[in-house]
């Protein structure tokens, strides 16, 4: 990924540095198993942990001529090791270091994400909170439906990221095996002991059943999970989006002193943060179909998925990383703006209370086909009527009709354009959210 959406601590996971670091630690590790089992000497086990070491550049040149990053690897770590390193790698095939060590970078680049959504959700509680009773008008089709509140908007992404946590708890259980089970997972060359307290040593759990490799439907799950937590980004992004439209601007993205929105028009002040966004989580999402199609290999393994997993990993825990983050800071300092969401709540005349009439026009005996007619006739009156003109128009033409006035008086219909019972149960789903 390019240091624009990157973030240093998850970079990091996916060094070379840290990839040779585990690469050694599984080694050796491996190297105190067989000591206990007394396939090796333990003085040689000893010596391997203190005189391991590699060198990047010359494992890059090594394998120029090698043309093999694992016998490059442990080429210079032999140079470092000296005569017991004809121990190191004993029974063992590249695949038990490979796939062992994505295992370990998935893991440690899921607990950073977890971290990140953790971050998110503490922010969206708090604003939730903050705006529990700040009405605004809900909306189906882009069309004005019936109030809500925005406080209840949060709490819906709220759900939806504790939600996307927990799928990624699962989804970290799902990656975190080991396999040093052989050429072909038979554990020919090498005991089962091995695998069992390698994994016990690096937090992992032993894969149940490998061939040369890990199964990879465990990371088509992973990946998988990871573009839906990108597609809850994205759905949140676009929801400020719309909300920052000029023509609604019920919220907008802060807009720091100096910042510039247009090179050719001073006046903009556009959403760019979660445009950004949006198309983060387009590179997130392109790495499910790499995945899902890796699950499928030749026999006991083939490499047509190593290249992409070389660049799929990276690419897509970065990029979430950073999409997190960056949407966090947008929650955060996401300016509201109460009075445009009234404003723009009455644009219709009080059409949005048109089901608290129907509902009230069948409690008083009128069918639910008459009612709905008698309801939509007067709305459609108001939807032709000037916007600066329809104030009260809608509760004006209900108690001209003659029809619901034989179901409704003038008071029960001026009752009936409240926000109580919109907002009657807010507290209700806000304790099933927080709970």
């Amino acid at each position: 990924m390019i240091k624009r959406y990157s973030r240093e601590k998850m970079v990091k996971i996916w060094s070379q540095e840290e990839k040779f670091n585990i690469w050694f630690q599984i080694e050796a590790h491996a190297c105190d198993a067989q000591a206990q089992l007394g396939v090796i000497p333990k003085e040689a086990a000893k010596v391997i942990w203190e005189k391991g070491k590699f060198d990047i550049d010359k494992i890059d040149e090594i394998e120029k001529t090698t043309k093999h990053d694992v016998i490059a690897f442990l080429t210079n770590l032999a140079e470092y090791i000296g005569e017991d390193a004809r121990f190191v790698h004993q029974g063992m095939t590249s695949s038990d270091i490979l796939d062992t060590t994505l295992s370990i970078q998935l893991q440690k680049a899921s607990d950073l994400l977890i971290e990140d959504i953790g971050l998110l959700l503490d922010t969206l509680k708090r604003r939730a909170f903050e705006h529990k009773n700040t009405i605004t008008i809900g909306r189906s089709h882009g069309i004005h439906a019936e109030p809500i509140t925005f406080g209840l908007k949060l709490a819906g992404y709220y759900a939806e990221f504790l939600r996307n946590k927990n799928r990624l708890i699962e989804a970290r259980k799902e990656i975190s095996t080991c396999a040093i089970s052989g050429a072909v997972g038979t554990f020919a060359h090498i005991d089962p002991f091995v695998e069992t307290y390698v994994s016990a040593k690096l937090n992992l759990k032993p894969e149940e059943i490998s061939t040369q490799i890990i199964p990879r439907d465990r990371h088509a799950v992973f990946f998988s999970t990871l573009a839906i937590i990108a597609s809850s980004v994205e759905r949140l992004a676009t929801e400020i989006r719309h909300l920052q439209r000029t023509e609604v601007r019920e919220v907008e993205e802060f807009f720091s002193s100096g910042q510039k929105g247009s090179s050719a028009m001073p006046h903009k002040r556009n959403p760019v943060l979660t445009e950004n966004l949006t198309g983060l989580a387009r590179v997130v999402r392109s790495s499910v179909i790499p995945a899902l199609e890796n699950v499928t290999l030749w026999h006991e393994r083939d490499i047509s998925h190593s290249s992409v997993e070389r660049m799929m990993g990276p690419d897509a825990t970065i990029t979430l990383d950073f999409a997190l983050t960056r949407l966090n800071n947008v929650i955060e300092n996401l300016i509201v703006y109460p009075d445009a969401m009234i404003n723009n709540l009455e644009k219709l005349g009080g059409l949005v209370h048109s089901q608290q009439v129907l509902l009230a026009l069948t409690q008083k005996g009128a069918s639910r086909e008459n009612a709905y007619e008698m309801v939509q006739s007067n709305a459609m009156k108001v939807w032709e009527t000037p916007e600066h003109k329809r104030k009260d128009v809608y509760k004006n033409l209900l108690k001209k009709d003659e029809n619901v006035i034989k179901y409704l008086n003038k008071n029960e219909i001026d009752e009936l354009f409240n926000m109580t019972q919109h907002l009657a149960n807010v507290d209700h789903i806000f304790d099933k959210v927080f709970m």
